[in-house]
């Protein structure tokens, strides 16, 4: 199988990327609905698509599997999540060859989550590696591929200030990492603080919001405070008066994510990563209404 294309140069060129995010399935249910919605996304001709690994490298196989299926059964390219958690480097090192073998090239290289979930110690592997930075440097030193991270608009829960998280993610860019992508962005304007904070210190390389809907309030609300963060104020004050009619609540929270869309955008984003929770329907309905040509 030919080399696939860089997803770092394709990005460096000025290529507007729009992008999407699945995550391995634990039963055979959920692969029925991951493999229709990854049918359903195809024709929106994404620049690429990523797909994730669990806590502690609990879902390296179907990861793996998933990405090289992606990679011989569709016509998108897949980007394959990699963390340092719970692996060593000989262990590492076969992961990409699998990935390699399967025709995958490109890499979403992360620390990761320690065991215990967000917030809690962080616990090393003998033999592994302690930092995402570390983790970009042994990929590009040893397997030669396109290497992207993780960046976070508010910063790292972990981190001691914002440009304490600043120069982490300086330290991946000195690694050899080429592009990062965001967690989710919840305003405008702490993902264009953290580009600036980026280019301030020399990490100038495409950063890629992250975007996710509120089609469930509690969830959301849950999955913002795992990263450290709250739900901003302008956010609840026009979807909490919905909480009791989900119809309204999904129909504002698609509304509020074409209009952040749309502001990144004019803004000078490079383009979108949409974390679709394997479904599709959403992603498309926000395509729709930003009028994207395919």
């Amino acid at each position: 199988m030919p080399d696939q294309p860089a997803i770092g140069q394709m990005l460096s060129d000025g290529e507007r990327s729009f992008s999407f995010e699945f995550f391995p399935p634990k039963d055979a249910e959920g692969e029925e609905v991951l493999w229709r919605s990854i049918r359903e996304l195809e024709p929106l001709r994404p620049t690429f698509v990523s797909v994730t690994y669990g806590a502690g490298g609990t879902t390296r196989h179907r990861t793996v599997g998933i990405t090289r299926r992606i990679a011989s059964e569709t016509t998108m390219l897949p980007m394959a999540h990699l963390t340092c958690v719970g692996h060593t480097t000989d262990e590492l090192a076969a992961i990409v060859a699998e990935l390699r073998e399967g025709g995958v090239h490109n890499v979403l290289a992360l620390r990761g989550d320690p065991p215990g979930g967000p917030g809690t110690s962080w616990t090393s592997t003998p033999g592994g590696l302690e930092y995402a930075a570390d983790l970009v440097a042994f990929l590009k030193d040893t397997a030669g591929l396109s290497v992207g991270v993780a960046a976070f608009p508010e910063g790292h829960r972990d981190a001691a200030s914002l440009d304490h998280d600043a120069q982490v993610l300086k330290a991946k860019y000195d690694a050899g990492a080429e592009f990062a992508i965001t967690e989710v962005v919840l305003r405008a304007d702490d993902y264009f603080g953290l580009v600036q904070r980026a280019q301030a210190i020399g990490a100038d390389f495409p950063i890629v919001p992250g975007i996710m809907p509120i089609l469930n309030f509690h969830s959301m609300r849950t999955m913002v405070r795992l990263s450290g963060r709250e739900m901003p104020q302008q956010t609840l004050d026009r979807i909490l008066p919905l909480q009791d009619d989900p119809a309204a609540l999904r129909a504002e929270g698609i509304r509020i994510a074409t209009e952040l869309c749309d502001e990144l955008l004019d803004g000078g984003a490079p383009g979108l990563h949409f974390y679709t929770l394997n479904r599709s329907k959403a992603t498309r309905e926000i395509f729709a209404a930003l009028k994207i040509a395919v």
